[in-house]
């Protein structure tokens, strides 16, 4: 390490992913590193242990430490955390810690960012520590085991932007939580706990700069009509109910304070027991594996479902900048900061971590972070109990990636509309009531991936096995009966081409039943007659003479 001792100027100091144990070597004769300008160091995945905290004492305009994924354990007492006074950004995740450490971060008063997920903590504190750090503005405890209601002494960070508490043990209604204080917020995340959840969430009326609510696997708490109808005073662009549970029987009425967000990018409400929508504007839509019912919404055909780059924007009045989606182009999707200048994004890392969403396509689930969720656009609507045809409008969706309506009971042919869906990877229209052909006209959508109408009372030749539907095997089409040409193993009528309109399949199957139906008519007939006639001659001798 000798070779830093003469970079008295260096500010960012990153020796992240290695094996260092130390920067101090054993020939440094005790020599204190001459980094008196360093204000950030990256020591992340290294095998320091607690003794780091002693050697970081010199760097007296250190703002920012990272020292994730090492060996230090919870051990740490305030004499050792003094040495870090002046540290505004600190990242400790992965690191066993006891309550002793949440006691004794108070001393840390100048933390804006504090990173402390799977730690092992179970815990929070509430007489000192971590709720005496005024200045705090990210937090995350994300992945421990801490447990009971939210402190309350919590609502007194009310600096917070950035809150993770997700994967924890935390009980309570978020109604009556110190989180209503925190109306700073832009993201939070209480995803994966046992909170009780007003449906309204009118409990965040007053968070105007909040843009990311993910609560996923919680407890809905239904609410009379009354108490869902508030005007919002935030606009969210992501928003995540995925596999939430309620109690009562009976389906939920969607939130009421999303038919007003214009800003909206992702929704996932799959896996709860909500039993109506109507939405305006958004590039994902998940509402799969509800109670849904009746007909699939005409204003669906309205989304715009445009790359965010195409979209317009408002200035901000108080700064005169873009709005914050518009900022995070280069980025992907990230959590939000309001001024977005370079200062800020060096001081507060944790607002432009990229999130990550979940959503279903392709016949699975996948996990999407970053710029391609700046091209990602879909609706899931599937495993629900909607009825009706598929609206043609549908076909004006010419953005839309991604469309799952399988497992409900649509009827009606399928709209011959779909072809205008030029950037479409996955379509699903399978286990519904479609009838009719199969639109030829589907051939000339050259994105196509995932193409499955099985199990459906679709009949005639299938479309010409030309562009993407010459890689679609008899799996995507099995289920129809009277369907017919390749790749299944059903020819239709000698003569037709599966492009070409014939008798169906029905028809010739019907055809050849008259016939056989025929020579069995005839032949019990013919029976009846001799055996009839051979009684007669047998009672009558009259008869018998007169033919013999």
């Amino acid at each position: 390490m000798q070779e830093l001792y003469n970079l008295t100027n260096l500010k960012i100091l990153d020796l992240s992913d290695n094996r260092i144990e130390s920067i101090k070597s054993s020939h440094d004769n005790g020599r204190q590193l001459s980094l008196l300008n360093l204000e950030k160091i990256d020591l992340k995945d290294n095998l320091f242990d607690n003794s780091i905290l002693a050697e970081l004492s010199g760097f007296s305009n250190l703002k920012s430490l990272d020292i994730r994924w090492n060996k230090l354990n919870g051990s740490v007492d305030a004499k050792e955390l003094h040495l870090l006074s002046n540290v505004e950004n600190l990242f400790l995740d992965s690191t066993p810690l006891d309550i002793s450490f949440l006691q004794s971060i108070g001393v840390l008063t100048s933390l804006k960012t504090l990173s402390l997920s799977y730690c092992d903590l179970t815990d929070l504190p509430t007489h000192q520590g971590l709720c005496y750090l005024n200045n705090l503005e990210e937090l995350n405890l994300n992945g421990n085991a801490l447990s009971g209601a939210i402190p309350s002494c919590l609502g007194n960070l009310t600096s917070l932007r950035y809150l993770d508490i997700s994967n924890n043990r935390f009980t309570g209604n978020i109604a009556s939580s110190p989180l209503t204080n925190l109306t700073m917020l832009q993201f939070i995340s209480l995803s994966k706990n046992q909170f009780q959840l007003p449906v309204s969430f009118n409990s965040f009326a007053n968070h105007s700069h909040l843009k990311v609510l993910l609560a996923d696997e919680n407890k809905l708490v239904a609410e009379p009509i009354g108490f869902q109808i508030w005007w919002p005073k935030f606009q969210l662009m992501i928003f995540s109910l995925f596999n939430c549970t309620i109690e009562e029987h009976g389906t939920l009425r969607l939130p009421n304070f999303l038919y007003f967000q214009r800003d909206l990018r992702f929704v996932d409400l799959s896996l709860c027991n909500f039993g109506e929508i109507r939405l305006q504007s958004l590039s994902i839509l998940d509402l799969s594996q509800n109670k849904l019912s009746g007909h699939i919404p005409s204003c669906l055909s309205n989304l715009t479902l445009k790359p965010r780059s195409e979209k317009s924007y408002d200035v901000s009045s108080d700064f005169g900048l873009p709005l914050l989606d518009e900022l995070m182009v280069d980025m992907g999707l990230t959590t939000y900061d309001l001024i977005g200048d370079s200062e800020t994004e060096k001081n507060y890392p944790f607002i432009f971590q990229e999130e990550e969403v979940e959503f279903s396509t392709k016949g699975a689930r996948y996990t999407y972070k970053g710029i391609i969720l700046e091209l990602l656009s879909a609706i899931d609507l599937s495993c629900n109990q909607l009825t009706g045809i598929i609206p043609p409008g549908l076909g004006n969706l010419s953005e839309i990636r991604g469309l799952n309506l399988s497992h409900n009971n649509l009827t009606g042919p399928i709209p011959s509309t779909f072809s205008k869906l030029k950037q479409i990877e996955s379509l699903d229209l399978s286990y519904n009531n479609l009838n009719g052909r199969i639109p030829p006209q589907l051939t000339k959508v050259t994105t196509l991936e995932v193409f499955s109408v099985a199990h459906n009372n679709l009949s005639g030749p299938l479309p010409d096995r030309k562009n993407q539907f010459g890689t679609f095997e008899e799996s995507s089409f099995k289920g129809n009966p009277l369907l017919c040409g390749p790749p299944l193993n059903k020819s239709c009528h000698e003569g037709d081409s599966p492009g070409t309109p014939s008798a169906s399949s029905s028809e010739k199957e019907h055809g050849f039943l008259d016939m056989g139906d025929f020579y069995i008519s005839f032949a019990v007939s013919f029976a009846i007659i001799f055996l009839a006639a051979i009684i007669v001659l047998y009672i009558n001798p009259y008869w018998r003479r007169a033919c013999f």
